[in-house]
C-alpha cells in the first residue's frame, strides 16, 4: 500500500476516534483532529497526482472517506444542536442523489469524476465544520459573529449547485442506452461482451 492510500486508511480510522470525542463533549479535541483528517484528504491527493500513485483503491475509498467524515460530523452537530437539522438533510441528500446517478453511470460501464464545483463543494464543508468544532476560532478573536454558521450556509449553497450541474451535465445518462456504450474502449476486452473493470477505472471514464 502506497503513502496516499495509508493517509486515506488513516483518515477513515480517525472517523471513530472524532465521534466518540464529540459525543462526549471535547469538542476543541474532536475539532483538531477532524482538521487533521481534512489535512490527509489534500494530501494524498497531492501526493498521488504529483507522484503518479492513483490507484483504483484510492479512487473507490477515498471519496467514501471525505462522505464518511462529513456525514459523522453532520450528523454528530446535529444532535448536540449545534447546527439546523435541514442544512444537514440539504446536504445528505445531495450525496444520495449523486451517489444514485454514479451508481446507474456504474452498471453502464461509465465513472463519472468529480467536477471543479464538487471539489470546492467539499473544501468548503470541511472548512465550515472545522470552523463551528472549534467554536468559530480563530475568527471568535477578532468577532462575535458566528462565523462558522455563515461558512455553513456558503457550503450548503456550493451543495446544490454542484448537485444540479451534476445532474444537468450527465441528465443524459438517465435516458440513455446501455447498448449504446458497446464502441467505448472500456468495453473491449478479450472475451467478447465482458466489461474490463481495470480499463474502466483507469481511463476515469465519464459522460457530460
Amino acid at each position: 500500500m502506497n503513502l496516499p492510500n495509508k493517509l486515506t486508511t488513516l483518515r477513515m480510522i480517525l472517523i471513530p476516534v472524532f465521534i466518540i470525542l464529540l459525543m462526549k463533549g471535547y469538542y476543541y479535541i474532536a475539532g483538531i483532529l477532524f482538521v487533521a483528517a481534512c489535512i490527509t484528504d489534500a494530501l494524498d491527493g497531492y501526493l498521488a497526482r504529483k507522484y503518479n500513485l492513483i490507484t483504483n483503491f484510492g479512487k473507490i475509498v477515498d471519496p467514501l472517506a471525505d462522505k464518511l467524515l462529513i456525514t459523522s460530523a453532520l450528523i454528530c452537530l446535529v444532535q448536540l444542536g449545534s447546527i439546523a437539522g435541514w442544512l444537514a438533510i440539504i446536504v445528505l441528500s445531495r450525496e444520495f442523489v449523486i451517489t444514485s446517478l454514479r451508481s446507474i453511470a456504474a452498471t453502464r460501464g461509465i465513472i463519472i469524476v468529480a467536477e471543479r464545483s464538487g471539489k470546492i463543494k467539499t473544501a468548503l464543508q470541511m472548512l465550515a465544520l472545522s470552523v463551528i468544532l472549534l467554536r468559530d476560532w480563530p475568527f471568535s478573536i477578532f468577532t462575535d459573529l458566528p462565523i462558522g454558521d455563515y461558512l455553513l450556509w456558503l457550503a450548503v449553497g456550493m451543495t446544490l449547485y454542484s448537485g444540479i450541474e451534476y445532474i444537468i451535465k450527465n441528465k443524459t445518462l438517465l435516458l440513455q442506452k446501455s447498448s449504446s456504450m458497446k464502441n467505448s474502449p472500456i468495453f473491449r476486452t478479450k472475451t467478447k461482451g465482458k466489461l474490463n473493470i481495470g480499463r474502466l477505472l483507469t481511463y476515469g471514464y465519464r459522460i457530460t
